[in-house]
């Protein structure tokens, strides 16, 4: 059975024109109207014609959200934690991955000018990206999240990735850690750069930071541990800047009869990956991937002249303390 904006109407009790400007945000009514339409529209159902919608409005009440890789956990958790909150604020969500390539970021970002979706969210692994910033993207249009791309003009909301390193050196330190390994993005990615120089801070003065630079993936983290394992370098603990670089690094350290915590420390970075499961449970720093999408959200639905559209909102992150730390014997 299709239901129509006229069943809506006679349930709230009003005009189908009432119900029609409502859903379209071209009406104010007392608040007691707008509970009874919104009632009415739960109880039946009832989803607007997004082609009329747009042919009326010029709004499609759909967002895009891109992201380079739906493998990844994080970004499978991402993508999920988007679609909860469009489905409840009634917007239509397409899903866009670029498999890491420009032009597939650059074919979407031109959908967006297209008008095909009314915002996209973005999250790249791209940071010196001309072909976003040669985009004519309207402020408001578009959220980044996770990593940054300097120079373009849209509201950011990530992570924070500084204070996450930082919590990762401190719990090392006080385990008595002096030569610590980090494995993961160099100074390219706004998070490699930021983690790293947390995990600077987080440690006791005169502590050492060796750096095997690698992608957020397994086989990024498999040969960073590799190479690192090849170095005398007397490193103790490993800091994975990403959950696959975490699991990467266990997989070389079994593959040479290493044991974590009884060779080497480890703390990850995210915690999406049910790393309570491992043996030992790996300690890590928990980003708030639901609240990133969440708030990406809220950007793209708020108002474009609101004050919540400018700037870069950082959310706070916690290390999450398992067994696969111990102190320095």
């Amino acid at each position: 059975m299709t239901i129509r904006i006229r069943d809506v109407a006679k349930i709230a009790g009003v005009s189908p024109t009432t119900v029609s400007r409502f859903v379209n945000d071209q009406i104010r009514l007392p608040e007691a109207t707008r509970r009874r339409i919104r009632l009415a529209i739960e109880l039946t159902g009832y989803r607007p014609n997004l082609h009329a919608r747009r042919l009326s409005t010029g709004r499609s009440d759909s967002i895009g959200l891109v992201i380079p890789d739906i493998a990844n956990p994080f970004f499978a958790r991402l993508a999920a934690a988007v679609e909860d909150e469009a489905d409840a604020r009634r917007l239509e969500l397409s899903l866009f991955v670029t498999l890491n390539r420009p032009g597939r970021e650059r074919a979407y970002i031109e959908a967006l000018a297209r008008n095909q979706v009314d915002g996209l969210i973005f999250a790249t692994n791209h940071a010196e990206h001309d072909l976003l910033r040669a985009q004519q993207v309207a402020p408001g249009r578009m959220v980044l999240v996770d990593e940054d791309v300097p120079g373009l003009p849209a509201p950011r909301v990530f992570c924070d990735n500084y204070g996450g390193g930082l919590l990762a050196g401190r719990h090392l330190a006080a385990l008595g850690h002096r030569r610590v390994a980090y494995l993961g993005a160099g100074p390219e990615l706004m998070s490699g750069r930021l983690r790293l120089a947390g995990l600077r801070a987080g440690l006791a003065e005169g502590a050492h930071v060796v750096e095997a630079l690698c992608s957020y993936t397994r086989e990024g983290g498999a040969a960073a541990a590799s190479r690192l394992a090849a170095r005398e370098t007397g490193v103790t603990a490993i800091f994975a800047a990403a959950d696959e670089v975490a699991i990467g690094v266990l997989q070389v350290l079994r593959e040479r009869g290493l044991r974590v915590p009884d060779d080497f420390s480890l703390v990850g970075f995210d915690d999406v990956e049910p790393l309570h499961l491992f043996d030992p449970p790996i300690t890590a720093v928990r980003q708030p991937i639901d609240a990133i999408g969440r708030h990406a959200v809220d950007l793209l639905a708020a108002p474009e002249d609101g004050p919540e559209r400018q700037g870069e909102m950082v959310l706070p992150v916690e290390l999450v303390e398992r067994a696969s730390c111990a102190p320095v014997t």
